[in-house]
């Protein structure tokens, strides 16, 4: 069982905190946070790529590879590259160039992108979602499988047997991340890929389902379940004491989360519901070290993962609480899961 730290670079106002910090200091913050995730023993970070104010990773490559010139164990990956609105040429190249440069330390996660701020952005259309997702897809793999690759599709001018350089020194990993739809957790078993499932919200319990789509088309598909691996994304947050917990995470939770939900529609975050969230049913993986420990053995037990990764500053938590979050994921649940 992995176990690992995800973040968007944060910048969403808490209004109980200090004032917004700049996208500078935020991915300060984020190196510190790799530094000490890698210190106390957790196995991977995620960052992942957004383009609007309240997130300050736009570039997760970059930054990544800067947080590889200060570890020398930890894995690193984008939390997610968005393939859709982005070149699978430089995708490859750029997480090809930091597995290089960190010793063969890098993952790719990509995904459609739960936001889409992207896709008018780069030119994309909304209503090519779902295939110019497919489509890139599929062309970084021939990327990841091939040298010199010859390709032509819908969104992007063919490549004519040319090379795709660096090359890394071992075959890439890929993931996809899926937030709950049965056609996507189809399309990359079809194709032997790993799946990370975003659990952000309801009962855990209603993913079994797609784990063990995931497992039976890759069997149906020619692969071995057993070696394709399922990882999952939880919001939480580690302290010293559930009350402890409870009470610092609400704040800038229910914040992010409100602010979010009134560009989708959703109503405001009520603290009855962060409550139930945080209950043994619930989506958030919240308190001390034994509730976490716990949760994420439930959840293990019922998807049957082989990583947990936790996205600890939803909203913009103080950084003393998310490295103290981070210390207590390594040093104490990590042990308590493992064992």
């Amino acid at each position: 069982m992995e176990l690992g730290i995800t973040s968007f670079a944060e910048t969403i106002p808490d209004p109980s905190s200090a004032p917004t910090i700049g996208h500078g200091e935020r991915l300060r913050q984020v190196l510190e946070e790799i530094a000490l995730a890698e210190a106390v023993g957790l196995d991977v970070y995620g960052l992942g790529e957004h383009h609007r104010p309240d997130f300050a990773s736009s570039s997760p490559a970059t930054v990544l590879a800067a947080a590889a010139g200060r570890t020398s164990k930890i894995r690193l990956f984008p939390a997610v590259s968005i393939l859709s609105t982005d070149d699978p040429v430089r995708v490859f190249q750029q997480y090809a160039t930091l597995d290089l440069v960190s010793s063969g330390r890098a993952e790719l996660l990509v995904g459609r992108g739960s936001f889409i701020e992207s896709f008018p952005l780069f030119g994309y259309s909304l209503d090519d979602y779902d295939a110019i997702f497919a489509e890139k897809l599929d062309l970084l793999l021939a990327i990841r499988d091939n040298e010199k690759v010859t390709w032509s599709g819908r969104f992007r001018p063919p490549i004519n047997d040319q090379g795709v350089y660096p090359r890394p020194e071992r075959s890439l990993p890929i993931r996809v991340a899926v937030g709950g739809t049965p056609q996507s957790i189809v399309r990359a078993a079809t194709r032997g890929l790993p799946v990370a499932l975003a659990i952000i919200g309801g009962n855990p319990d209603r993913f079994r389902v797609l784990a063990d789509l995931h497992r039976r088309t890759l069997a149906e598909s020619g692969f071995d379940p057993s070696e394709v691996p399922l990882s999952v994304h939880g919001h939480g947050y580690v302290a010293d004491t559930t009350e402890q917990a409870v009470e610092e995470f609400y704040s800038s939770y229910a914040a992010a989360m409100t602010r979010i939900g009134r560009e989708r529609g959703w109503g405001p975050m009520t603290r009855s519901q962060y409550d139930m969230m945080r209950g043994p049913d619930g989506s958030l993986v919240l308190g001390d070290a034994e509730t976490v420990a716990a949760k994420i053995l439930r959840w293990q037990e019922i998807l049957g993962v082989n990583r947990f990764e936790l996205h600890v500053s939803v909203g913009t938590l103080p950084h003393r609480q998310v490295l103290r979050s981070i210390e207590l994921l390594g040093t104490k649940v990590a042990r308590l899961v493992r064992a």
